[in-house]
């Protein structure tokens, strides 16, 4: 008897909980009509900046379009500034938009874009169009439309009258897609602001309304470079020959593939030369060799990217890769680089409370439950730099497919309520005490 009153004490906490997060408030109904009755006004300025190029080394471009938010932003209370990056970077800057409204009671919240796309001038993709449903363009959904939902959400609390007494501070990224080098300064305004921060939400398109994202994995690149005692290729194996290069990158290879596969740990190698003179530029990926059947490779260079979802996986396997590296056939030599640019977003339980919110107000929505998605299934982005400082969550912008690609299209009919999740999360977060 015990048992059973304990088991149906449990089952009354539990639909105690659920009904509590069914609840929405006067006020969270209010922002959510407030988001229906504004969303043609949004899908119209996603249109607008959508139809203005910014591919990342499009200078005026992305400026151009970081003024159009920029003036959406101050009309809100919002002080927007504009980070220069320097003329060597070859890249546009940042906007920054925050708002402090009074002694902070609740979460100080970082939101996170970013104003650039993949698709430069050259791109033949260039145009806003739509269907009943589906909308296309570049930057539609990666992540122009992110954007958008950020902007909509924030007036919404704003003519709510609900953003008293706190802090948010809204950073659009000028180079998301092609960060700026070295990232100590093209990051350096992102990191600064999420240290003035409790927590980051990232507006990458979102993997459906029933996911959201508490981790990322890293994104770098690794180069190996091999060689070989050029000779005769009949002396191939010999004490005075050795293996030659390429049968030394050929082992590496293969041993990276045997040797370092765990979860959440990917390393592509995407490109390969090698011969008797090798020619490779790493910046434009791009190589020529020459050699003859009847030569030993002197040289061979292998470039590929490394993922990994901690700072310790990624401590580990560079030992790894390293080890593999260096135990070299006979007479040949190799020696391995890495420029690990994006650190990862790790899963911590930090990341799960706000993800609880999340759920919270999905369920509040009718809109059922958010898990985790696979941070497997993600790229990296702007999130990863400050998941040091702040707990966060991303994947929280459109809902669209065909992301850098001419096809890229964002689903019109979840737009509206994803801007309502937004909005409510945004409103729970700044009413959290903390």
């Amino acid at each position: 008897m015990k048992n059973l009153k304990f088991i149906s004490l449990f089952l009354m906490i539990i639909i105690s909980v659920n009904l509590h997060a069914q609840k929405l408030t006067p006020i969270e109904k209010k922002v959510i009509n407030l988001i229906e009755e504004s969303n043609n006004e949004a899908i119209n300025l996603l249109e607008k900046v959508v139809n203005i190029n910014s591919g990342s080394l499009n200078i005026a471009g992305v400026k151009k379009v970081g003024g159009i938010f920029a003036d959406e932003f101050k009309a809100i209370g919002f002080a927007p500034t504009w980070f220069e990056m320097p003329d060597t970077m070859d890249r546009a800057g940042h906007l920054f938009c925050e708002l402090n409204s009074g002694s902070v009671q609740g979460k100080k919240i970082l939101l996170i874009g970013h104003l650039d796309t993949v698709f430069e001038e050259n791109s033949s993709f260039q145009t806003f169009t739509r269907d009943s449903t589906v909308v296309y363009g570049p930057g539609v959904t990666d992540m122009k439309g992110g954007n958008v939902i950020i902007l909509y959400a924030l007036k919404a609390l704003h003519d709510a009258g609900v953003l008293k007494n706190t802090q948010i501070i809204v950073a659009y990224s000028g180079d998301e897609e092609k960060a700026g080098n070295p990232v100590e300064i093209s990051r350096k305004d992102l990191i600064d602001a999420a240290k003035r921060s409790d927590i980051a939400l990232g507006f990458e398109g979102a993997s459906g309304l029933n996911y959201a994202t508490v981790a990322r994995r890293s994104s770098g690149s690794w180069t190996v470079e091999t060689s070989g005692t050029r000779a005769h290729s009949a002396g191939i194996f010999t004490d005075a020959v050795g293996a030659g290069a390429i049968y030394e990158m050929a082992r590496i290879l293969n041993s990276f593939y045997t040797d370092l596969p765990e979860q959440n740990l990917t390393f592509n190698a995407a490109t390969l030369v090698g011969g008797t003179l090798v020619d490779f530029n790493e910046t434009q990926s791009k190589g020529s060799t020459f050699g003859k059947t009847n030569i030993v490779a002197q040289k061979s260079i292998a470039n590929g990217d490394i993922r990994c979802l901690t700072d310790e996986q990624i401590s580990t396997t560079v030992e790894k890769m390293k080890a593999i590296v260096a135990n070299n056939l006979p007479k040949t030599t190799a020696k391995i680089s890495f420029d690990l640019k994006y650190p990862p977003m790790a899963p911590t339980e930090g990341n799960y409370a706000v993800l609880k919110v999340l759920d919270g107000v999905s369920q509040a929505m009718g809109q059922g439950r958010v898990e985790a998605y696979d941070p497997a299934k993600r790229g990296a982005g702007d999130i990863s730099f400050v998941a040091k400082y702040v707990d966060g969550l991303d994947g929280l912008g459109t809902m669209g497919s065909g992301s850098h690609t001419p096809q890229e299209s964002m689903d019109i009919a979840h737009f509206k309520d994803l801007t309502k999740r937004a909005a409510l999360l945004i409103y729970r977060l700044i009413n959290t005490k903390s």
